[in-house]
């Protein structure tokens, strides 16, 4: 890079062929002349007393007056860089060439502007996207033009104050041992060249952190995914309705296949795409939703986008709207800037080819609804034939699974219980039935009735409990399938029913609290084991004494059972909190509605319930 660099021009937008002619004219305007005598550019400074033309030290044209005051400089109009001691003032800005090499090419789609709030760097223009920015706040006392001044050794920012005051914002930079010059690049970056060993060298680029890889906007051009974690191919279009513009170059980016309409919002949709990240830093909407923002872009005809960045509420967050979309990031490339982006896309209209005349719709349903009635013809034929068939069979062949507890013959099970004698109780599903195996050992008989035939459902439903171990559940010894008869054969509680030990009427057969408090936590840690919805029920009978020496400990089991029976559902306790309840390890739910009402009759009885008391201990009576 030893041969001269272009720091200004005139006519950067309109290039002259060669013998154009540059005049300072008699009236005192600087004009730029092409070959067939056309006026490309001036200085507009006709009549206003211009005495010559100077080029400064610094690089800075000047035209000035015979009082040597400036009338014109070409600091005032920079193109691409600046040089020492230049401002870069509000109003102004820089803009690179697409073309590192070509500084006569068009104007690129990056910029580097001052406003009233700071330093920023954009891209596009439609409006204009921040990648950087250098915001200040505070008191503003500047009168004037906000500027940043390119010093030797910083980029000083004055928009609160103005010189001689000390800059609202420093950007440092290596100071100048030779000549110096910044330059905003075609890619975005701002470089600082210095002369060096007969060439320009770069010694900074203050841009670089916020432009590597994926987090530059043209990463992978317009409307395309950047993926960051795949080097052999980084860039892809983003999902929906784009195509690549060059799939020799993905770089270049992706367009519509079908451009979006003003007047046909009913024909667009959303495409989402989580965990990205977009590079804009200046929201378009902040603290909002999700919906919101959304409801934003539909209702702007020039949105391409609803992209919500979270902010420390998962709610709610940063929106932008942007006009132009260039390349997203994918996760996890910039945890920190995870966002959620949804596409504005058109719905794909159907293509000649494939809608279909009347006639073809008329033939293709009557196809289809003939093989639909077949087809349920013989889905009919195949059950009546299969019901037939399983009344001719006794019992079906049961393999051996595994898991699957023993398996009992009929006969066997009716010589254990003595033809099935001896009933111990009934359920809504069957008797039970006590009997004793060939071994000596004590069983229980449930017989279940009307389940018909074995079938795959209830082979799984035994491997199931067959599976169950809990030293709080009984075991099931084994199963028998007998025609359309199912037996379920558990151990024998010598012990009897339950209830027949809480509600017995011979004093010395109470049981004592400790002994019921027992019962009571191991049935919870049961149905805990079996399944996590089940609601606790709980009473205690009058003949239960020593129930005042716990009255404490009795209030806090109802409490529990009160938790259980809550109108709300959703307020109701998991098994195991139940037991975690009754072990005393965490406390009862405190807001608790006592007031336990028919659900029908609930809205009839809402002044009720400011008069509810507190829960007091109290006794009931056995079963009647």
């Amino acid at each position: 890079m030893g041969y001269p660099q272009v720091v200004w021009s005139a006519n950067r937008d309109h290039p002259v062929s060669d013998g154009a002619i540059l005049t300072l004219t008699s009236t005192g305007g600087l004009v730029l002349q092409d070959v067939d005598g056309s006026t490309v550019w001036t200085t507009n400074t006709t009549g206003k007393s211009v005495a010559g033309l100077n080029l400064t030290d610094d690089g800075n044209l000047v035209l000035f007056d015979i009082n040597s005051f400036v009338v014109w400089q070409s600091f005032d109009y920079p193109t691409d860089c600046l040089l020492l001691g230049q401002r870069l003032s509000q109003g102004q800005q820089l803009i690179p060439s697409v073309s590192s090499t070509d500084w006569t090419a068009q104007k690129g789609l990056f910029s580097l502007q001052v406003t009233d709030k700071g330093l920023f760097a954009y891209v596009g223009s439609n409006p204009p996207q921040a990648y950087y920015s250098y915001a200040v706040s505070g008191n503003d006392t500047n009168k004037g033009k906000r500027y940043v001044t390119f010093l030797n050794g910083s980029l000083s920012l004055f928009t609160l104050t103005a010189e001689p005051s000390n800059p609202d914002g420093v950007i440092t930079i290596p100071q100048a041992s030779t000549t110096q010059y910044i330059k905003l690049m075609p890619d975005g970056h701002l470089k600082l060249f210095e002369w060096q060993a007969g060439s320009w060298l770069v010694v900074a680029d203050p841009f670089n952190s916020y432009l590597e890889g994926c987090k530059n906007p043209l990463a992978c051009g317009r409307n395309a995914l950047c993926l960051g974690n795949q080097r052999d191919q980084p860039c892809k279009c983003l999902p929906g309705d784009f195509i690549a513009v060059d799939y020799q170059k993905p770089h270049l980016g992706c367009t519509e296949i079908t451009p979006l309409k003003c007047n046909a919002t009913q024909d667009q949709t959303w495409y989402p795409i989580q965990n990205v990240a977009y590079f804009n830093i200046i929201a378009d909407m902040e603290n909002v939703d999700i919906e919101t923002c959304k409801q934003a872009c539909v209702n702007n005809c020039s949105c391409k986008a609803a992209i919500f960045r979270y902010g420390l509420d998962a709610s709610y967050g940063d929106c932008y709207l942007p006009y132009e979309l260039f390349t997203m990031m994918t996760f996890p490339y910039v945890i920190h800037r995870n966002a959620s982006a949804f596409i504005k896309v058109r719905i794909p209209s159907l293509s000649p080819y494939s809608k279909l005349s009347l006639a073809g719709i008329i033939l293709i349903s009557t196809i289809v609804s003939v093989v639909f009635l077949l087809g349920v013809i013989g889905f009919l034929i195949y059950l009546i034939c299969k019901r037939r068939r399983a009344t001719l069979m006794e019992e079906e062949p049961i393999g051996e699974l595994p898991g699957m507890p023993n398996r009992f013959y009929y006969e066997e099970l009716k010589t254990a219980t003595d033809n099935f004698n001896k009933k111990l109780g009934e359920g809504g599903f069957g008797a039970v039935y006590e009997g004793t195996l060939e071994d000596g050992s004590k069983i229980a008989v449930k017989c279940l009735e009307g389940l018909g035939q074995v079938n795959k459902s209830f082979l799984a439903e035994v491997q199931s409990i067959g599976s169950i171990h809990h030293v709080n559940l009984v075991r099931l010894r084994g199963f028998c399938a007998w025609k359309s008869q199912r037996f379920l054969v558990y151990e024998f509680m010598s012990n009897g029913s339950l209830d027949q030990w809480i509600y017995h009427r011979d004093q010395e057969h109470i049981l004592e609290w400790e002994c019921r408090k027992k019962i009571i936590l191991d049935v919870a840690k049961g149905l805990a084991y079996l399944h996590e919805d089940w609601m606790l029920l709980d009473m205690v009978d009058k003949y239960s004494e020593n129930m005042q020496t716990h009255a404490l400990e009795v209030v806090e089991m109802m409490k529990v059972a009160s938790w259980c029976l809550q109108y709300d559902y959703t307020k109701r306790p998991s098994m195991s909190t139940v037991v975690k309840a009754l072990e005393g390890v965490i406390e009862v739910e405190s807001r608790l509605d006592y007031n336990f009402t028919d659900p029908r009759t609930q809205n009839t009885i809402v002044e009720q319930e400011k008069d509810m008391t507190p829960l007091m201990g109290s006794v009931l009576s056995g079963p009647r």
